[in-house]
């Protein structure tokens, strides 16, 4: 009855959004893009690749859950490389980052999980086995997949302290989802606890680790990096301030925090690498409005000189996070500022830089501790005190350096949840 309820429920939703699709599609929005494969019907050929190949089916929501899964992705394929990587996206920005990864044979948007779709989905993929990373609870999904005895197992699993109470309060509906889980791999002890208070089953619980501390990106050595910031139009002798992954409102506070560092550090960049690329124009208009001079990364390549000290280059496509990090001197991460809970601040640790962060990093709280705790990066209140910490590092060198190999040393310290995850893996595809 509850399965029912929720798939009248979801069709309700579907009523009101179908038509804001096509609307929206002849407006010239993405947002139509991919609909009918949200719905399960795929082109001729699209699933030619799984043909005759065992499946294995990787779920990631966005960006972040991407990137986090690439080390399994890469244990994936070289563990079991008869089978076929199949990974699926909420976003068109998730699935735009999975498409240029080397691992996955296929990349697809997530179906709508309307018991008829994901049912039809599942028969089409056939999959050895279903893998959901961190946190995406779909209960006809899981339904559908237990009855067709396909494992599902939850990987780098997190119930972030924001999010629980939510879950919390939905126990009763919840609990019963949950038993349709095989394995539950969590990142700590406490996202255990949560879980378990949930009415995850103690049998299929395990602590992993977090993937995410073992991003492969190492620093580049010296002639590569000088490749890399002729590639960006740098000047030799500049320095490069980067702001990753912002937020609407977060950008406004680190312009104000780049005007602050450029009185006393002229000779300075900012790159300025919005979470979402779509918002490129805001953030342009943003930048004419104060009177900075900028270039957008996809003129780039035409623009007929170097950047010049007190400009922006303003990032409007993906990919590319690494070598902004690698060649920068001073990282701050978005998403942190603004109440949205931060972002992966794991990135600059793994290329040896400094990382700068705001106040608002509920989503990474363990990741902040082992950070802090080593010295690899520092948290700002507010946009003086983000001013105040980059004109410090680039200011002492020295300083600057032990910061970002410390943070180094914490990659390579809590290394070991690939390892693990593919053990409850091997479990499963035996």
């Amino acid at each position: 009855m509850v399965y029912l309820l929720y798939d009248m429920l979801l069709f309700c939703v579907a009523l009101v959004l179908v038509p804001s699709y096509f609307l929206l599609g002849f407006r010239g929005s993405k947002t139509r893009q991919g609909f009918r494969e949200r719905l399960g019907f795929y082109p001729a050929g699209q699933l030619s690749c799984l043909k005759g190949r065992r499946v294995i089916w990787v779920h990631a929501v966005s960006v972040g859950e991407v990137k986090a899964a690439v080390p399994l992705l890469r244990a994936l394929k070289q563990s079991y490389p008869e089978h076929a990587l199949v990974m699926t996206c909420m976003t068109l920005t998730g699935q735009s980052v999975a498409r240029k990864l080397p691992e996955p044979d296929l990349c697809l948007l997530f179906p709508f999980d309307l018991s008829f779709v994901v049912r039809s989905v599942l028969r089409r993929l056939s999959p050895d086995l279903l893998v959901i990373i961190e946190t995406e609870i779909w209960p006809n999904l899981l339904r559908q997949a237990r009855r067709m005895d396909i494992p599902v197992i939850l990987a780098n699993g997190r119930i972030s302290e924001r999010s629980f109470p939510r879950y919390l309060k939905g126990r009763l509906l919840l609990a019963p989802v949950l038993q349709n889980f095989s394995a539950f791999s969590m990142q700590s002890e406490e996202d255990v606890r949560r879980i378990q208070s949930l009415g995850a089953p103690v049998s299929k619980i395990s602590v992993s680790g977090n993937l995410k501390f073992e991003i492969q990106a190492d620093p580049p050595a010296p002639e590569a990096l000088t490749l890399i910031r002729q590639g960006l139009r740098l000047p030799k002798d500049v320095q490069l301030f980067v702001a990753g992954s912002t937020h609407a409102g977060e950008e406004s506070d680190v312009l104000d925090a780049y005007s602050k560092v450029l009185e006393t550090e002229p000779n300075l960049v900012l790159i300025l690498v919005p979470r979402h690329p779509e918002r490129c124009p805001q953030v342009a208009e943003l930048l004419l409005a104060r009177g900075v001079s900028f270039v957008l990364r996809s003129e780039l390549d035409d623009y007929p000189r170097d950047l010049a000290s007190g400009m922006v280059l303003l990032v409007d496509s993906m990919g590319e996070m690494v070598r902004f990090y690698s060649a920068s001197d001073v990282v701050f991460v978005g998403g942190s500022l603004v109440p949205v809970g931060g972002h992966n601040i794991l990135e600059a640790a793994r290329v040896g830089k400094p990382v700068l962060f705001g106040p608002h990093m509920e989503n990474s709280r363990d990741i902040v501790k082992l950070i802090l705790a080593a010295g690899a990066g520092e948290q700002v209140a507010g946009v003086d005190e983000l001013a105040q910490r980059v004109q410090f590092l680039l200011s002492n060198s020295a300083f600057r350096t032990q910061m970002g190999q410390r943070g180094a040393r914490v990659l390579e310290q809590h290394s070991g949840a690939t390892r693990r995850t593919l053990e409850i893996i091997g479990r499963f595809l035996q």
